[in-house]
């Protein structure tokens, strides 16, 4: 069968600003290799940094909130698959789509839990210790796994956050599926055109700064981990990139100190490929982080926290270090940037993490033929998530008429 997807999105696609726009690129590329039609559509507005995914054959929707003119779309374009970006956008047009396309298969991508990143960094902020019953009784918590619910299927992409789902929320696994990125295996030839150790300079630091987790780690880096690196190595630089640079973030450009703030870039890879290792001090934050692959696919060892790897490398060996202390961070960073056997080992196991994790080779068949079966056998897969049912009954009564009250408001 030729499927319709149509991926209800938060935001355009900014692949080169952040993980998240590179992981749903990974998707529409996905659906459209099996030779099935992609619609997207998003409330955003477009700006400089989104992508044109007509290039791609995709056909691209501007669409509405809490306005009618979404199901007349909805209507004419008649979609046997949906995918919603974030549990955010299904509170908004899940109602719709159950209404208008009953029969369509509902996946939800989550990106990553929302609600852990956002407990983490509320227990940050007030210096308390992160629990699983902090996140049990957040609101945010009880949105997000009821929007689970409602959906058929819903795209994990972390290991970790599969073992929360199962263990702490106790969802049923067959509303969820692991599907981490889908990266091109490194073989020989790729490793081979990398640049050496030698060949190598300064560290690097990467990531969108609307995000909170990265712009927190920048300021470590600059109060804390990169006066110590500096000290022992005076001649070495750090550079930092990354799409919406706050003012703060600007501010902290002193070429004196090594420490130089270049903003948005538009080839990561290049930039990544030339540094000798990347630092990635994550405080809090949830998935898998696209800086960590992205230097693994470039071949360049990393040094980051335990919730910066968490769900990333499974019962591997990290290429390069982990530690949650950034004096020992530092030190292990000096120690990377300097040991070119410990380099080069490092740089090893990122080749092998890559390889057994993130095959888009071998992850696509699971996945593809995991969401067939589900799409073929829909009716008996809903009847047995009654808790979804429920919701949908519940739920989706009030968020259909809170939208329909808000649409009449606005006219």
């Amino acid at each position: 069968m030729k499927h319709h997807i149509f991926i209800i999105g938060s935001v355009w696609i900014e692949p080169q600003s952040s993980a998240a726009g590179g992981r749903m690129l990974q998707l529409i590329h996905l659906f459209l290799e099996q030779n099935w039609k992609v619609t997207f559509g998003t409330v955003s507005q477009k700006n400089p940094n989104s992508i044109d995914l007509t290039q791609f054959g995709v056909k691209e929707e501007s669409i509405e909130l809490n306005n009618t003119s979404f199901d007349e779309k909805i209507k004419e374009l008649n979609p046997s698959i949906i995918v919603f970006d974030r549990f955010m956008t299904e509170e908004q047009f899940g109602w719709r789509v159950s209404e208008h396309c009953p029969n369509a298969l509902k996946i939800l991508d989550t990106e990553d839990l929302h609600c852990l990143r956002k407990i983490r960094h509320d227990a940050l902020k007030k210096s308390i210790e992160f629990s699983n019953d902090l996140l049990l009784n957040s609101d945010i918590a009880k949105r997000e796994i009821a929007s689970m619910y409602r959906c058929d299927m819903s795209l994990i992409i972390s290991s970790y956050e599969m073992k929360i789902l199962k263990d702490v929320f106790q969802v049923p696994e067959e509303l969820f599926y692991h599907l981490p990125f889908l990266l091109e295996e490194i073989d020989k030839a790729k490793e081979k055109s990398w640049k050496v150790f030698k060949e190598r300079n300064h560290f690097i630091s990467i990531g969108n700064f609307i995000h909170a987790p990265n712009l927190d780690a920048t300021i470590q880096l600059k109060k804390v981990v990169w006066p110590i690196i500096r000290k022992q190595l005076p001649e070495a630089e750090l550079h930092i990139y990354g799409a919406y640079p706050t003012q703060q973030v600007l501010e902290f450009n002193n070429p004196k100190e090594g420490f130089f703030v270049h903003g948005f870039i538009e080839e990561a890879n290049e930039v990544i490929e030339k540094s000798s290792v990347l630092l990635a001090p994550l405080r809090f934050g949830a998935g898998i982080k696209g800086k960590l692959t992205d230097a693994m696919l470039n071949g360049t060892p990393s040094i980051t926290t335990r919730i910066g790897a968490e769900g990333m490398c499974e019962n591997l060996e990290w290429n390069g270090y982990i530690e949650d202390d950034f004096t020992r961070f530092s030190k292990r960073a000096i120690e990377l940037y300097s040991n070119v056997k410990l380099w080069n080992q490092a740089q090893k196991k990122g080749i092998e993490i890559i390889n057994q994790h993130y095959s888009k080779e071998k992850l696509s068949i699971g996945f593809l033929n995991n969401m067939i079966t589900v799409f073929n056998n829909l009716e008996q897969h809903r009847n047995q998530n009654f808790t979804g049912k429920m919701l949908a009954h519940h739920s989706l009564q009030s968020l259909k008429y809170m939208g329909k009250w808000i649409e009449e408001k606005n006219k």
